[in-house]
């Protein structure tokens, strides 16, 4: 989300909402009250990994995620836990 406009909280928060209407649980990292001036990466980081851990089957990447260093890891470890893979894109969801 660094360096996109708004730390891309507007693009998480519409595919939040279509996945949703498709009966889909979601976890939305922006949905958190993270103070985006002062980051608690490692909390982020073990609440994201947690999720992932116990509760996901499946990780949806969005527009962009190449550029995310966090992204890479929430995806290794995806990967590591069985998940199902996905890239974000409107026609095909």
């Amino acid at each position: 989300m660094t360096g996109l406009p708004n730390f891309n909280y507007p693009e998480f928060n519409r595919v939040a909402a279509l996945l949703r209407a498709k009966g889909e649980f979601v976890f939305n990292p922006t949905e958190h009250n993270w103070d985006v001036n002062n980051f608690p990466i490692r909390e982020a980081f073990a609440t994201y990994c947690n999720f992932i851990c116990l509760e996901a089957d499946k990780i949806v990447l969005l527009k962009g995620w190449q550029n995310s260093l966090g992204v890479s890891a929430e995806l290794a470890l995806a990967k590591n836990c069985g998940l199902i893979v996905e890239e974000w894109a409107d026609d095909a969801n």
